[in-house]
């Protein structure tokens, strides 16, 4: 079972007990690692709940259902552009394309199937919202090449991964462009740091199959480098509320984020191997605590 099972997967007992093909094509999609449809969507909360429009559940529910289909459809992707670089890390080499369990051919039917739920999400959104979607198809595309060209892919993926807050806010409104600039912009330095963080698991790997990274091109400085770019992260949050909203008080409302980015810093230790991935999934709970202060800056 080990040879089928992503060494990083969070469920394994649940994929385990699919039969071969749809473990196989489940494991394509991530989804059996969650981490990924959060942090695709969190971004997604933080746009709607800004706006001050309240709860807005069935909009929520339409953009969690789109993450996760969206998220599996950009590793499908990815992995099909990937598979032969992908065979070269240990920790990628039994990923469905890369060990050939799934070829090509259907892996391509499988991203065909989830964009199309992908556009039934997207035929729920006013056509201003949609285009600003469809805007980050040319994005989604390039990324998988970012790596071979330039050491910091994980600025391409802030871009990439963050583009759901754009989304969310457009939905519900189209003005205060000045916050939602400085807004995506903090998201955007927040995904370069835990994707940092990610990236330091495959270090040694990467630099023998010649995958650039940021985590590479920090080198012995990845701590002070993620620290850098969450304390960006957070400034611009600030930034953010304080020209929504020009109020000291409601910059409080990122405290509880702050510190736990702090956090992930202080305990950071890249030569533990599963401290980086422990990391790394904590930022599920980053980007609820900035959805939460999202909702209180926009709602109270």
């Amino acid at each position: 079972m080990n040879e089928t099972v992503v060494p990083d997967s969070e469920h394994r007992g649940l994929v385990a007990r699919l039969p071969q093909m749809p473990r196989d094509l489940a494991q394509l999609a991530r989804f059996d690692r969650p981490i990924g449809w959060w942090l695709l969507f969190w971004p997604c909360a933080w746009g709607v709940w800004l706006t001050g429009a309240g709860w807005q559940l069935a909009l929520l529910a339409w953009l969690l259902l789109g993450a996760i289909a969206m998220r599996g459809a950009g590793c499908v992707y990815n992995d099909i552009v990937d598979a032969d670089l992908d065979r070269k890390v240990a920790r990628t080499a039994v990923r469905p394309v890369a060990s050939g369990r799934i070829s090509k051919k259907l892996a391509w039917g499988w991203l065909f199937v989830l964009c199309a739920i992908g556009l039934l999400v997207l035929l729920q959104l006013r056509p201003l919202a949609q285009g600003v979607a469809l805007a980050s198809v040319a994005l989604v595309a390039a990324y998988p090449f970012m790596k071979r060209i330039t050491w910091w892919p994980q600025a391409w993926l802030g871009m990439v991964f963050t583009w759901g807050l754009l989304v969310g806010w457009t939905q519900l409104r189209a003005d205060h462009w000045d916050a939602l600039a400085a807004m995506y912009a903090g998201a955007a330095l927040w995904v370069i740091g835990y994707d940092t963080i990610y990236a330091v698991q495959d270090r040694e790997d990467d630099a023998l199959v010649g995958i650039r990274s940021s985590a590479l091109r920090l080198g012995g400085h990845v701590q002070g480098g993620v620290a850098l770019f969450y304390t960006g992260a957070v400034a611009l949050w600030a930034l953010a509320f304080w020209l929504y909203r020009a109020d000291w008080v409601a910059l409080l409302a990122l405290l509880p984020a702050a510190a736990h980015l702090a956090w992930q810093v202080a305990t950071l230790d890249g030569t533990d191997g599963a401290n980086p991935l422990n990391r790394f999934r904590a930022n599920r709970w980053t980007g609820a605590l900035v959805a939460a202060a999202c909702f209180v800056v926009g709602n109270a």
